[in-house]
């Protein structure tokens, strides 16, 4: 049996890989002899064939796990691994594929697979890794782990409380994804930190309840690069660049509204900053007056020191505008903030 594991999400896919393991461990071999685990980035066709050859009669039925094999150099591989696959489909043994780097396209219609390289670039796969992914991608169990969207990620997040036994509100979900980004590591451990937050002041039995006060209150936000990456490409007046991030994000799932919001609270920030340094406050002396995460006062003052504070006031009555079209229904979100950049 084959298993295919693969997308983005290498915290979802890294739960289900857990589910799988525990099963087999509960079900099959509960000394967890027969399951092993193999680096396909690294082994040797030879070494894979090794690990994932058919059973002995007198042995139980193994598990086995081969991790980005996609990511490997030896090309030969591919091939190699396609073609022992297709002879010994009907194996006892179950075996699975689990990749990170691989992700899913639309290019003219079709989608198509892409491997994430270490430098964070799409490279389309060849023909033998495509062909291998083909073949993985038509098994009875593949399941894919893409990023999801901002409005996804949010039912998900109500949805992994809910396991844990507590509850989140909409409200609530919606701040704590957009003080840590879509990380579900990072979701993961704040929502562990906010039940046992609650579960320290419970006392009734009633459910563990977080509000977004909570969430306010105890979450410190990991900001992501993405907004300072967009604003450092307006004010280099590099509309290309800021017009190719804004389609990252949106092509992330992230909606207009939130896009919006985000701009709005970045160049508010900007237009503090600067107004305090054209008032020849020092860095320390901006940092008690107007109190922001390290990280984002460092990153905001760098980039304040790029915009003169004119420029800063039409970008944020622009920003303004774009809210009152879209809300009296004479716009949308993701036009408004192209033209925009367009403009600038």
């Amino acid at each position: 049996m084959i298993v295919f594991l693969y997308g983005q999400d290498s915290f979802r896919s890294r739960l289900k890989l857990k589910e799988l393991k525990d099963k087999y461990l509960r079900e099959v071999d509960k000394a967890g002899s027969g399951l092993s685990s193999v680096s396909g980035a690294k082994a040797t066709f030879a070494e894979i064939a090794a690990a994932i050859g058919p059973a002995s009669l007198l042995s139980k039925k193994r598990l086995i796990v081969i991790e980005d094999i996609f990511a490997s150099k030896d090309q030969a591989i591919f091939e190699k691994t396609h073609d022992y696959l297709k002879k010994n489909s009907q194996s006892d043994n179950i075996i699975i594929f689990w990749e990170a780097n691989l992700k899913l396209k639309k290019i003219k219609n079709a989608l198509l697979p892409f491997l994430v390289d270490s430098g964070g670039q799409d490279k389309p796969l060849n023909k033998k890794s495509s062909d291998l992914f083909k073949f993985l991608a038509k098994q009875k169990y593949v399941f894919s782990f893409n990023l999801l969207s901002h409005a996804e990620l949010a039912g998900w997040v109500r949805k992994e409380v809910a396991r844990r036994g507590g509850k989140i509100s909409l409200e609530a979900a919606t701040v704590l994804i957009g003080l840590v980004g879509s990380d579900g590591w990072q979701i993961s451990q704040e929502i562990d930190k906010l039940l046992s937050f609650k579960q320290s002041e419970k006392l009734t039995e009633s459910l563990l309840e977080i509000s977004a006060a909570d969430v306010k209150k105890l979450v410190q936000g990991v900001f992501s690069e993405n907004i300072f990456a967009l604003t450092d490409a307006i004010s280099s007046k590099n509309k290309s660049l800021a017009i190719k991030l804004l389609d990252e994000q949106i092509a992330a799932g992230l909606d207009g509204s939130y896009l919006l919001n985000m701009f709005v609270r970045q160049f508010r920030i900007l237009l503090q900053l600067r107004q305090a340094l054209d008032s020849g406050l020092t860095s320390r002396q901006i940092a008690t007056q107007i109190k922001l995460h390290p990280f984002v006062l460092q990153k905001g003052l760098e980039q304040a020191r790029n915009f003169n504070l004119a420029t800063l006031k039409n970008i944020f009555k622009r920003l303004a505008e774009i809210d009152y079209l879209v809300k009296s229904g004479r716009g949308d979100y993701i036009t408004g903030l192209n033209v925009l950049i367009a403009k600038l």
